[in-house]
Parts: structure tokens; sequence; C-alpha cells
């Protein structure tokens, strides 16, 4: 058993409509929640801002075991999502959110087991790449 699970996507060429909507994005995020079965601490926070080659929406919403952050990159089209839990999830329920509303062409995914280190557990975590 581990402290928490940490699924890292980084999705390249986003539908650009998509990514420029507050209101999805939040559905997006009220969606994924219940989708991976946590509770949402309040709403989404949706805040446009940056300049350049970083501007674009940011995401967090807080749930009761942590949070959902991510980052949507308008000049590229790309997002940078990360969820963390100490509740178990699946992260194929993320990537099919995530490819139902954004619709990438391509995508990095990392999932993390997070643990402090204890003396009968590795230092090391294991960390476990998918490809889509």
């Amino acid at each position: 058993m581990y402290w928490g699970y940490h699924l890292i996507m980084d999705c390249g060429s986003c539908k650009p409509d998509r990514i420029r909507s507050a209101d999805v994005i939040k559905d997006f995020a009220k969606h994924l929640v219940k989708t991976i079965d946590m509770v949402a601490f309040g709403e989404p926070t949706v805040v446009k801002f940056g300049t350049d080659d970083k501007a674009g929406y940011t995401l967090v919403q807080l749930i009761e075991t942590s949070n959902i952050c991510c980052h949507f990159v308008e000049q590229t089209n790309d997002m940078y999502l990360d969820v963390f839990s100490c509740k178990p999830f699946e992260p194929a329920d993320v990537e099919n959110v995530v490819n139902l509303y954004f619709a990438p062409e391509r995508t990095n995914t990392i999932f993390l087991n997070r643990q402090a280190y204890k003396k009968n557990l590795s230092a090391k975590y294991k960390c476990q790449t998918m490809k889509l």
C-alpha cells in the first residue's frame, strides 16, 4: 500500500476550441472527479493567465484526497495534467475522460506510486510509463 497515486499526462495537439473554453474545462473537471470516484472540495478554479507561449487556462480542483491540476497552452494546443490522490484510481479512466473532452493527438503518461521513505520500503518510487 502506498501513500498516494500520481498520474502525469502531457497531451499534445488538443482540440483548440476545447482548451480555450473555461466552461468546457470546468465540465471536464467535474466529469473527471465523478469518473474516478473522488469527492470534490469546492468548485473547480479555472483562470486564464500567462504571456506569449505560456498563456492559457489553468485548472485547480481540490479533492478530499488531494488535487487535480492542469495547464492548457494555447500557442501549441497542449495540456499538462496532474492527478494526485491518496485514494487509488484507474489511470485508464482519466485517459478516457481526457480523450473525450480534448482529443489529444499525442500523449505521454507516467503513473507514480508515492511513498515517503520508510525503513522497510525502498526509497525509490516504482514508476510505470504507459502509452495510449
